[in-house]
């Protein structure tokens, strides 16, 4: 059982910022990592999961993000936000493991025909069945199934604005693209979206 002056100390270090936690974690205080970690690992593995469509790959690729603070503890800057560091490291991780997929995909529907030359063979979407699930499992089943279908360069920038309701300053910084590229994938992925979900799950709208 912790003493009560641990439990105290440990409340203390609740209470401070994300970036105050860094600098007592770079400076030593292991502590101040867990709480970083009990903060981010929920929101950090939704967005991976919104992302990539697959629970299996999360926990790899979240074990993966933390690892990554630890080891690269030392290389974070106070002049940047945390959550956007972290985000930073996650997106790269989730870009490059859709990226090797990607690339599993097309390489396992590539067939020969009778010339000898490759061609792909679309397989068609996996189909809900609705008795099975709740009504709000069902419509978040939906609403993945349609980020699934939408380019990688839209579902990132939407479930980043939308999901993780970071700022459009965020966004471009996590993903390295111009502010007015961040809005207009976020607006076309909206579209796209909207499209696919219009009977489903209304869209938020951008005030």
């Amino acid at each position: 059982m912790p003493s009560e002056e641990n439990k105290a100390r440990y409340e203390e270090l609740q209470r401070l910022s994300d970036e105050d936690l860094m600098s007592l974690f770079q400076a030593g205080t292991l502590e101040a990592f867990d709480i970083l970690v009990s903060r981010y690992k929920d929101p950090l593995a939704n967005y991976l999961y919104r992302f990539l469509g697959d629970p299996k790959e999360v926990e790899d690729l979240l074990q993966e993000t933390f690892m990554r603070v630890y080891r690269n503890r030392h290389s974070y800057r106070r002049i940047a936000k945390f959550s956007t560091w972290l985000y930073t490291i996650a997106g790269n991780l989730a870009r490059s493991e859709y990226r090797k997929r990607k690339r599993r995909r097309v390489y396992s529907l590539q067939s020969v025909n009778r010339d000898e030359e490759e061609y792909e063979v679309e397989i068609p979407d996996e189909t809900f069945a609705p008795d099975r699930h709740t009504e709000s499992t069902i419509q978040d089943r939906y609403i993945q199934e349609a980020l699934k279908q939408i380019p990688e360069e839209f579902r990132e920038v939407v479930v980043l604005r939308d999901v993780q309701q970071l700022s459009y300053e965020e966004i471009a910084e996590i993903t390295g693209l111009p502010m007015g590229t961040v809005k207009s994938r976020i607006n076309r992925g909206r579209t796209k979206l909207q499209a696919l979900l219009k009977d489903v799950y209304p869209m938020p709208e951008e005030s």
